[in-house]
């Protein structure tokens, strides 16, 4: 089992979908949690991610999802980080509030989805793809190397503090 995660908006669900395509059983980690929902607002949903990574059942595949990262027990975990710049673009498309495009750029810079899994992961099994500047072709390529061991671990080559 592979988990592939990131901020909101680094494409995660994009990629997923290309690898469906191509045969890879993708599992959505947000259609899994309809029991763990705590709270759920217009814009956001409050998850107990910690229950829900508890009892989530290791799957052949993937887990796509911006919290897949807390499952524990997986082969390794795909983290896609999206410049700065480019994630504001792809949140305000997506009619984010700014509260929300400020709060999930924020977090990318930070890196915090990659520090969440090192909490959980070591170093040789975590995955850092910045996805800014190729295209979905190149990064699923990225991907599957990934998924097929052809690809080293990496972790810690994005740095986008000098947005703060």
């Amino acid at each position: 089992m592979f988990l592939l995660t990131g901020t909101p908006g680094v494409g995660k669900s994009t990629i997923a979908d290309v690898l469906a395509k191509k045969g890879y059983q993708v599992i959505r980690a947000k259609e899994t949690v309809h029991d763990y929902v705590l709270e759920k607002s217009d814009d956001d949903t409050l998850i107990d991610v910690d229950s829900w990574a508890d009892t989530f059942r290791p799957v052949e595949g993937i887990v796509e999802g911006h919290f897949s990262h807390f499952i524990p027990g997986a082969d390794g975990v795909i983290v896609l980080r999206c410049n700065p710049d480019v994630l504001t673009s792809r949140l305000r498309a997506r009619g984010y509030s700014e509260e929300k495009v400020h709060e999930n750029v924020e977090a990318e810079i930070l890196d915090v989805i990659l520090i969440e899994t090192l909490d959980l992961y070591n170093e040789t099994q975590i995955y850092e793809i910045d996805v800014s500047c190729a295209s979905i072709e190149e990064i699923v390529i990225h991907v599957e190397h990934v998924l097929t061991g052809h690809a080293f671990p990496c972790c810690g080559i994005v740095d986008w503090t000098g947005w703060l």
